[in-house]
């Protein structure tokens, strides 16, 4: 079986054969990523779905359709700048609609999907996140975490990369951007992010001392790592990532990678403490996500939990020029 991509397949959603190539991405998607029996063609169905109530009733939208950034299974983001939607409740129910059409729409992805999640605003737009699982593990749909790669506009290789790793009580995070664009990018980013997964448990700063001894023969990258455990974060970071904590009430910390390139000329990495209060996420970001997107976030924004919140940032903060991480994570829930 081919291996899942680790990047995004970004579908503009601006003519009626977009819902088309949406439903053939989230089948094939749903393929690689090993989904079994009839579930790929349900990804389909979610993905066409979602693109179908971009095409009839909003603007300037788009699918992200990407593996999850935590267990096995497919998500589909659906994002566009208006016009809302006044009527939710009555938009999640089978067989309504407001064109004529059959009316399966939100109701048949609320009812297909493992996890659905979605909000809106008039005047703003809408945000949903499809997320499709097995069904022996739904626990893994629910997971508060999410990532979007995006690699620059004509590029085929993605040179930023990321995942999460759950290691008993604590969630370790990392975003990668390798030096520059297009395919050595890619390689120091896929070589860095192996090291990642079998360095995971260290302590923040052996992690970036392995992928420095990994990564000398590549063209090098910045990196930046998390560490979430209970209400605080460790964060170490080198090069241009930066990493935010923001919470309903704001924005509390912005944080940028120490001066140097990971592979060529690291200093000593330092790790800094952010508090995490509950209710917080944590968000790690590359450079071609303009860092505007914190200045002055809307109470509507704040509250956006992970999976939209990086579907916010990527649409409408994201260079084209550029290779693109959004990755938001918030602490493994205690247990009694």
């Amino acid at each position: 079986m081919t291996p899942p991509p680790t990047a995004a397949a970004h579908v503009r959603i601006d003519h009626h054969s977009a819902v088309h190539m949406a439903a053939a991405a989230a089948r094939s998607l749903g393929e690689r990523c090993g989904l079994p029996g009839a579930l790929p063609d349900q990804a389909a169905v979610l993905a066409s779905e979602l693109a179908s109530n971009i095409d009839k009733h909003a603007r300037d939208g788009a699918l992200y359709i990407q593996p999850l950034a935590l267990g096995r299974g497919v998500e589909i983001l659906a994002v566009d700048r208006g016009p809302g939607m006044p009527e939710l409740e009555r938009c999640l129910t089978d067989g309504y609609t407001t064109v004529g059409t059959l009316g399966a729409g939100l109701g048949a992805v609320s009812r297909i999907a493992s996890d659905f999640t979605i909000r809106t605003q008039v005047g703003t737009g809408t945000f949903a996140c499809a997320r499709l699982t097995r069904p022996d593990d739904p626990a893994e749909a629910r997971q508060s975490t999410a990532l979007v790669c995006l690699p620059a506009d004509g590029e085929e290789h993605c040179g930023d990369a990321g995942a999460v790793i759950d290691n008993g009580s604590t969630r370790t995070a990392v975003a990668i951007d390798g030096l520059g664009h297009g395919p050595e990018a890619a390689e120091a980013a896929q070589g860095a992010l192996r090291t990642f997964r079998a360095a995971a448990a260290r302590p923040l700063p052996d992690i970036l001392a392995t992928l420095h001894r990994a990564l000398r023969h590549t063209r090098g990258a910045a990196v930046a790592a998390l560490r979430l455990e209970g209400e605080r974060a460790l964060y170490c970071g080198i090069g241009n990532i930066r990493a935010v904590a923001l919470s309903h009430e704001g924005v509390h910390h912005r944080l940028t990678g120490q001066p140097g390139v990971v592979g060529w000329r690291m200093p000593t990495p330092q790790t800094h403490a952010i508090p995490l209060p509950a209710g917080t996420t944590a968000v790690l970001h590359t450079d071609g996500i303009d860092a505007r997107w914190t200045h002055a976030p809307s109470l509507f924004t704040l509250r956006l939990p992970p999976q939209l919140l990086t579907a916010w940032v990527t649409h409408n903060y994201r260079s084209s020029r550029d290779d693109a991480t959004v990755l938001a994570v918030r602490p493994l829930p205690r247990h009694p």
